[in-house]
């Protein structure tokens, strides 16, 4: 047997066998894409997190509209009789109640004094508008003040034509008065307007909003996120933790393994709503994302912290190579050898290279003794088969 045809296999087996259990490069887009702060930056930043996880995602049909007084709410002050005032105890912007006294009236008619009347307030409110000064004459049909009872107030939505068939009362809706700050509202819709505003296409949804201290007034601008629908166990981020332009989304997911690191990930999204976006690949339950601070990530480089070596050197307790990935035993002798100025030959030094080499060897007996009994094997049954063949040319 010519043992020459078998080196070829031989040298390929020996050549793929592991010099050492080692760890592989790390994923170079997660590399590409890690930002490491320091505490500084982080504080800077003021990052904050969010766990993802499945949830109820509703979706919700947007609309503006403006905060209006309650039709009923409206009431008057005027005199029985014609007079003058001579006494004037609020003014605009006050606020007033049931039965007190605001104004009197001195009668037209003879008297020593003349006849004074009070004015009375009819209900509790602010008064919004006054018709007349101290001593200024007045009219049984004169309007001396306008008093609006605030209490309970109108959110008035212009919701979209096409939209109002999905809405009906006991929906519910996230009102966002932007006067009043980031509050959001819960609110349940109550009716709809009178008439359609045609050049718009909208129609007048209204809600009742509670207004106990008084902060909403009419004419204040409203934001109204309006649910339609709700789906359950969907997985959900935050709309502040998704940037990137449409094309391509990315979300920052804090790293795993290394501290105050953040990995920019592509995602595929879908349904949006005033407050989630849905998440349809890129993301896993569990994974922390960057919510607040996520808008300045994207525009940060490097971060000012260490680097991707330097963080896995410290959270493993061992070194890396620059990118990132465990370093081999002849990456650690080439170093020693440029440290102390000798050149270590791969393997020769160390258990290591022994068990390396013996590895190598059996790789190798193993590998000729498999080959000569495959070919002892096939040289026997080619032997039986040209006996057979002589037999049968004897017999014919």
């Amino acid at each position: 047997m010519n043992h020459f045809r078998i080196l070829p296999a031989l040298a390929l087996l020996v050549a793929i066998q592991p010099t050492s259990a080692q760890e592989g490069p790390i994923d170079p887009d997660r590399a590409a894409n890690t930002i490491i702060l320091d505490e500084a930056g982080v504080k800077n930043l003021n990052i904050e997190t969010e766990m993802v996880e499945e949830r109820d995602f509703e979706t919700t049909v947007f609309a503006v509209g403006r905060i209006e007084e309650l039709p009923e709410s409206r009431a008057v002050l005027s005199s029985r009789i014609a007079g003058r005032i001579v006494d004037l105890k609020v003014f605009l912007g006050d606020t007033v109640k049931k039965g007190e006294v605001l104004a009197k009236v001195e009668s037209r008619q003879p008297g020593s004094p003349p006849p004074v009347i009070d004015l009375i307030s009819p209900i509790d409110g602010v008064v919004v508008e006054s018709h007349a000064r101290l001593g200024e004459p007045v009219e049984p049909n004169q309007v001396v003040l306008d008093i609006s009872e605030r209490s309970r107030m109108w959110a008035v939505a212009k919701i979209p034509e096409n939209e109002a068939n999905s809405i009906g009362p006991g929906t519910k809706a996230r009102i966002h008065i932007p006067s009043l700050g980031d509050e959001l509202i819960l609110a349940e819709f109550a009716k709809y307007g009178v008439e359609a505003d045609r050049e718009a296409g909208t129609v007048d949804g209204i809600f009742i909003l509670d207004n106990p201290e008084g902060r909403m007034q009419p004419g204040m601008r409203a934001e109204f996120s309006i649910v339609t629908d709700k789906r359950e166990l969907v997985m959900a981020v935050p709309r502040e933790a998704v940037q990137g332009d449409p094309t391509k989304r990315v979300i920052f997911v804090e790293d795993f393994d290394l501290p105050n690191a953040y990995v920019k990930v592509p995602v595929v999204l879908g349904e949006k709503n005033d407050r989630y976006y849905e998440v349809i690949e890129g993301l896993f339950p569990g994974d922390e994302v960057v919510t607040h601070g996520s808008y300045s990530l994207s525009f940060s480089s490097g971060g000012g912290g260490p680097s991707l070596k330097e963080a896995l050197d410290a959270a493993h307790g061992h070194e890396h190579a620059e990118d990132g990935s465990e370093l081999t035993e002849a990456d650690k002798k080439a170093a020693a050898a440029g440290e102390d100025g000798h050149d270590h030959a791969e393997g020769a030094h160390g258990p290591a290279g022994v068990l390396d080499l013996i590895i190598r060897v059996w790789a190798a007996i193993a590998t000729i003794l498999l080959l000569v009994c495959f070919q002892s094997l096939l040289r026997k049954r080619n032997g039986e088969r040209d006996s057979a063949t002589q037999t049968k040319s004897a017999t014919a």
